[in-house]
């Protein structure tokens, strides 16, 4: 019979408890603020990295988990479990899965790794399907097909309402020139497929707030939405009226709102938030 472990890097969006619920290893990314170097979940929480974020001279840098680290990880994973299978975060945000296939390489354990193509709680929704199959006893396989038709009907859209962040960080380096002569503006992305896309742009909030109202009447046309989540980085205001919207048209789907994750908040900025959803 299977015994697999899921392993997740730390951009992933999951509460404490589906953490010890299900077991689920954490592989913890490196942040480092004005000199100073945390590790992610481990010596820094969300809400203080987002503290000293907008109170820092400048803008953080995270660093992909290196290779003793994910060992550690793997060390402590016990000798009856017949497979691991770490689940990582999109490329197009971090090179963390490029340390996950070196480590994989590297250890005797049988190991692999997934490219979940997202981050966040569009990450955690393939992570908790994963870590509820394998409780049950269900193969790699089995595990891999399920992640997959997960992935396939998940969603995710970001609001960045201050490009500074972004644009320094080099995630969207090929619209540089066209965004950074534009004041106040503000960007909706979309990721799928490894990529992040600039949807919308325009100046001020309202560009946001009217693609969002699409994305309400998306997800109302929906049927089956399994899980929502909405991560935002420090400013509550506008998840709040998302958050009475869809108690109006969707009130019985699950609903999960935290402070994203320090890779997240870098490149994403002050006043970001993120809506992710998944159907079946």
């Amino acid at each position: 019979m299977s015994k697999v472990k899921i392993l997740a890097d730390s951009s992933v969006q999951l509460t404490p408890e589906e953490i010890e619920k299900y077991d689920i290893g954490i592989v913890p990314l490196t942040i480092s603020i004005d000199d100073k170097t945390y590790t992610d979940g481990v010596d820094i929480t969300r809400e203080k990295f987002v503290e000293e974020m907008d109170s820092s001279k400048d803008l953080p840098k995270t660093s992909q988990p290196s290779i003793g680290t994910f060992m550690k990880v793997i060390d402590e994973v016990p000798d009856d479990y017949t497979d691991i299978l770490a689940m990582i975060m999109t490329p197009a945000i971090s090179g963390t899965i490029n340390a996950a296939h070196q480590v994989a390489d590297m250890t005797d354990r049988n190991m692999e790794v997934i490219d979940t193509e997202f981050t966040d709680r569009a990450q955690g929704f393939q992570v908790l399907k994963a870590a509820q199959l394998a409780q049950e006893g269900k193969s790699v396989d089995e595990i891999k097909a399920a992640i997959k038709k997960v992935r396939d009907h998940t969603y995710l859209y970001m609001g960045v309402t201050s490009i500074e962040n972004i644009l320094r960080g080099g995630r969207l380096s090929r619209f540089a020139g066209t965004l950074s002569t534009l004041l106040n503006i503000n960007l909706v992305l979309v990721v799928k497929n490894n990529s992040l896309d600039i949807a919308k742009r325009g100046r001020g909030r309202k560009t946001i707030e009217k693609y969002m109202n699409n994305v309400m009447e998306e997800i109302k046309g929906l049927e089956n939405i399994k899980a929502i989540g909405i991560s935002y980085v420090d400013k509550m205001d506008y998840v709040n009226e998302l958050k009475e919207k869809l108690a109006e048209i969707v009130p019985n789907v699950p609903l999960l709102i935290r402070v994203t994750s320090p890779v997240i908040a870098t490149h994403a900025g002050s006043g970001a938030f993120a809506i992710e959803f998944y159907t079946e």
